[in-house]
């Protein structure tokens, strides 16, 4: 593989995009980094403007569709591939046609599965044993294109997103540096996603999604636990007081205050939570401070 067949362009904005530059730029010249800019409003750090310019890269912003196609109407890049992970922006099939290689997306998911904005958060919403990464070359579908890989990631049953997020991060790299040089070299022949007719969608949350329904099977809720810890948070009012849950398990039997009966039957046994004062305690401090002799 030439110098130049290693240079690559990465579109990326949040922070799973930062982890997966740092990644690349190891191993790969970064030709230019695309990335959304920040909000005036905006009060948190932009992960990839801000490793962009602690590796002295050069840096490019386009935060819709119709500035990606003017700005790279108005580029003279010479990468063969660009690579996109965590971008938020569509990118149109004139941007993709601009590289010899087309643009490499890498899904945390095993597509068909969960195409869409949040597929970490749905594996484990959906109480699925495994999932995993997926290598594709993107298209003008959504999360459609063909596989150049898939490697499979079982989920502890005490993941959590961001815990999730981790591992899927690191089997990414991990496959783009196995991977990529193959591609470029012409040694990986492309496959149809399987499966076509299992396809599953995720979404964008909201904040309406926090909110504990009791009605929900216990083990349901308990997952919600796990996938919303990071957002939108799973919260509650029990013993009259507002909390955050952050640490769940099913019980068949009820014994405290903060075993709640759920749509089954079955109880959310509560293990940790975030109290009305804001500071995280485990469920004895909770009823000591609120509960005495519950």
């Amino acid at each position: 593989m030439t110098n130049m067949s290693k240079t690559v362009v990465f579109f990326g904005s949040g922070p799973v995009a930062a982890e997966s530059l740092r990644s690349l730029a190891a191993n790969f010249s970064i030709e230019a980094v695309v990335t959304k800019a920040v909000p005036a409003h905006h009060k948190g750090i932009a992960p990839v403007e801000t490793l962009a310019h602690e590796l002295g890269l050069k840096l490019l912003f386009a935060s819709t569709k119709n500035e990606l196609d003017d700005l790279m109407s108005n580029q003279s890049l010479t990468s063969p591939v660009g690579i996109v992970v965590d971008y938020g922006v569509i990118i149109s099939q004139k941007v993709i046609d601009s590289f010899p290689y087309g643009i490499i997306n890498s899904h945390f998911s095993l597509l068909p599965q969960w195409r869409g904005a949040d597929p970490i958060t749905f594996s484990i919403l959906s109480g699925q044993e495994k999932t995993g990464v997926s290598l594709m070359v993107i298209d003008a579908g959504l999360d459609t294109g063909k596989l150049i890989t898939q490697k499979i990631l079982h989920i502890a049953p005490d993941d959590t997103t961001p815990s999730l997020t981790e591992k899927l991060i690191a089997l990414s790299n991990d496959l783009f540096n196995e991977y990529l040089p193959c591609y470029l070299n012409d040694e990986i022949t492309l496959k149809n996603q399987p499966h076509p007719d299992r396809v599953t969608f995720s979404r964008k949350l909201t904040k309406d999604d926090s909110i504990l329904d009791w009605s929900k099977p216990a083990d349901m809720l308990e997952c919600e636990v796990r996938a919303y810890i990071g957002w939108p948070k799973s919260r509650a009012t029990i013993l009259d007081q507002t909390v955050i849950v952050t640490k769940s398990h099913v019980s068949d039997t009820k014994t405290t205050a903060l075993d709640i009966e759920c749509g089954d039957g079955k109880f959310l046994s509560i293990d940790e939570l975030i109290g009305p004062s804001g500071r995280k305690m485990d469920a004895r401090g909770f009823l000591n401070g609120y509960a005495a002799g519950a």
